[in-house]
């Protein structure tokens, strides 16, 4: 099992002793691997849920005359969880390298679309790159964390894994469509058949406790990217950032959308099968429920 925090170490350790405690059957055990993955599943998306509520409190209270600029503010603040994150060993610093890989993808991919104006951001603040505030980027880095963190938690292992060669080409064909449908024809459905057949026979294995599962590697993404799409809604309806049909007032962000996170799920992948090689369930130790220790939470 990969290298573990010491908040995750207890979640598991805590959970063992209370299985060894306690008297029960199924339905004890079955109702202790879903708490320890619903607590699992928040410690991944930790750095997106904080930076989130940043964003919430922001439109909530950050008062409008306030000499530091809103933007400016979140920005500091996505710094401060980020070094947070670091110095109390929440994130380990091979993480940390995919997260700012993120981050600059992301940022790249903000800088084009809000100049040919897919969305845009309240010009206000010193902390930005042209249209662009930095915190931004961070918000794709939340990804890369939730990303990164999900493969090392939940020990993923995969049946049929694609060649990471012919991800990659799918993923970089992706990463150009997103500029490139401005100008030429807008291929994402041709490249979401391509992903369907890339990835389709690949099957996703997981362990949350004691016991591991299994489900197709693309309901996966789409979960995720469904996920997301409910985050995006609930960070344009705070004015971090807005799409042109909501100047004149919020609404939902389109259901199309999802189709977009789906593909950009595609790029996250890739870019973390580059740090945590995807690896067969028949590896070495990968039936084997890991030897727990103490730590302190």
């Amino acid at each position: 099992m990969r290298n573990s925090t010491s908040v995750e170490e207890s979640i598991d350790f805590l959970a063992h002793r209370y299985l060894d405690r306690a008297r029960g059957g199924r339905l004890r055990e079955g109702l202790t691997e879903f708490v320890v993955f619903g607590l699992k599943q928040a410690w991944a998306c930790v750095f997106g849920a904080a930076l989130l509520a940043v964003i919430i409190a922001a439109r909530l209270w950050y008062p409008d005359n306030a000499a530091l600029a809103r933007n400016d503010f979140l920005t500091i603040a996505a710094v401060v969880i980020q070094l947070l994150m670091i110095s109390f060993k929440l994130e380990t610093l091979r993480e940390l390298r995919v997260i700012l890989l993120f981050h600059v993808v992301g940022t790249v991919m903000e800088l084009f679309k809000t100049d040919v104006g897919s969305w845009a951001y309240e010009a206000e603040g010193v902390l930005r790159i042209g249209a662009v505030p930095l915190f931004s980027g961070f918000m794709y880095a939340a990804v890369g964390s939730y990303m990164v963190r999900v493969f090392r938690l939940f020990d993923l292992r995969f049946d049929r894994y694609p060649r990471r060669w012919i991800t990659a080409l799918v993923a970089g064909a992706i990463y150009v469509n997103f500029f490139s449908h401005h100008y030429i024809f807008d291929a994402r459905w041709v490249l979401l058949a391509a992903v369907v057949l890339v990835y389709g026979r690949c099957m996703m294995h997981f362990r949350v406790f004691r016991r591991r599962f299994k489900m197709p590697i693309l309901v996966s993404f789409l979960l995720v990217s469904l996920f997301i799409w409910f985050a995006e809604n609930i960070g344009t309806w705070s004015r971090a950032w807005l799409y042109p049909n909501q100047l004149n007032g919020w609404q939902a962000v389109s259901i199309d959308k999802l189709l977009a996170w789906f593909l950009l799920m595609i790029i996250s992948v890739v870019l973390v099968a580059w740090v945590y090689k995807p690896e067969p369930l028949d590896v070495p130790g990968a039936a084997e429920v890991p030897r727990l220790r103490r730590v302190a939470p």
